[in-house]
């Protein structure tokens, strides 16, 4: 039976991940910079190992480490706590995931540690979340045996955010500019950010957006060829997560989960021709948890097809791989 050492284990997503693994039959240990937390967290799972590591102690991320099969990494920011963990992952010799929605930390990953995964036969995928993977493996489904594309448009509509500590966290600490792709490459996002009505399916059906690239610009300029991807959020989940009062989630059923809706649309533009895939689902943070362990799964049973720093669609058939989600709800539409 595996052990997966969780790091940031008594976060918000990271209870939802502990959860999945139990499910899917796999060992958690419990990992984290806050003794008091993991402590709290162990009277719920007093059978699971636990151990405090800092970022700043490799020592201590390698103890977390030994003896597991891959490790997740749960907790931000990812522009502070991605690099130390995935470098003890490579010391270790095991698979590295994570929740990424920053697109600095996904780039860094990439320019810094890319090569030294791939000649260790290493798989190491950031942003495998409901910010990043989700957007990643629809646009991936939707080009299809597309060589290329002409333009992807992905929208996220939440009819609310009520965001963790964590997101807060990471948006006072993510001060790097938003990227979109344009002419084919990495391009600042324009300033002001462009607004447009998005015509959702139901429920949520007419939407006014606005630009808003996460993570899944950066996922997707590792394998995918478009001279255009855009990304855009309904103003209605941005307004709740700007007001400095809006409540942080909170459980609406004995799952955990909240009763917040997701859909995100994406829409594959070539030569005059469109495919589209949508998803949606409930709840943005515990959906991360079975994109990121059927993604773990898949490595350890030597279905991933990739080595390196890689993106979800770059790693997985991206169809088989949303269709195994039973927490998610998604069509793809190919015209003519």
């Amino acid at each position: 039976m595996h052990t997966i050492a969780v790091y940031g284990a008594y976060g918000h997503t990271g209870r939802f991940v502990i959860a999945e693994l139990l499910r899917r039959g796999l060992v958690p240990r419990l990992g984290g910079r806050d003794a008091a937390k993991l402590a709290a967290l162990a009277q719920i799972h007093p059978d699971l190992e636990r151990r405090q590591a800092s970022i700043e102690s490799p020592a201590e991320l390698d103890s977390l480490l030994d003896g597991a099969a891959a490790v997740i990494n749960c907790a931000g920011p990812f522009l502070d706590t991605a690099a130390p963990v995935l470098e003890a992952a490579l010391r270790a010799g095991l698979p590295y995931l994570d929740v990424c929605a920053e697109q600095g930390a996904v780039l860094d990953l990439v320019e810094h540690y890319d090569e030294r995964a791939r000649a260790a036969s290493i798989v190491a995928i950031p942003a495998m979340a409901f910010f990043g993977g989700l957007a990643d493996l629809l646009a991936t489904a939707a080009l299809g045996d597309w060589p290329e594309a002409d333009a992807i448009e992905i929208a996220v509509a939440l009819d609310s955010w009520h965001p963790t500590a964590g997101t807060r966290i990471t948006g006072q600490r993510n001060q790097r500019a938003r990227l979109v792709i344009a002419d084919g490459e990495l391009a600042p996002l324009a300033q002001p950010p462009a607004t447009r009505d998005w015509t959702f399916p139901a429920p949520f059906g007419v939407q006014s957006t606005v630009a808003l690239p996460f993570s899944e610009i950066a996922t997707l300029s590792r394998h995918v060829r478009s001279a255009r991807v855009d990304s855009y959020m309904n103003l209605t989940a941005l307004q709740d997560v700007r007001d400095p009062h809006t409540p942080p989630p909170t459980a609406a059923d004995a799952s955990g989960l909240s009763a917040q809706r997701y859909a995100v649309d994406v829409h594959v533009h070539r030569q005059g021709r469109s495919h589209r895939a949508f998803a949606q689902g409930r709840d943005i943070y515990a959906v991360s948890a079975p994109l990121i362990v059927e993604a773990l799964v898949r490595i350890l049973d030597g279905r991933a097809h990739a080595m390196g720093v890689v993106a979800p669609g770059q790693t997985f058939d991206a169809a088989a791989f949303l269709s195994a989600l039973p927490a998610l709800q998604w069509t793809l539409e190919v015209e003519g």
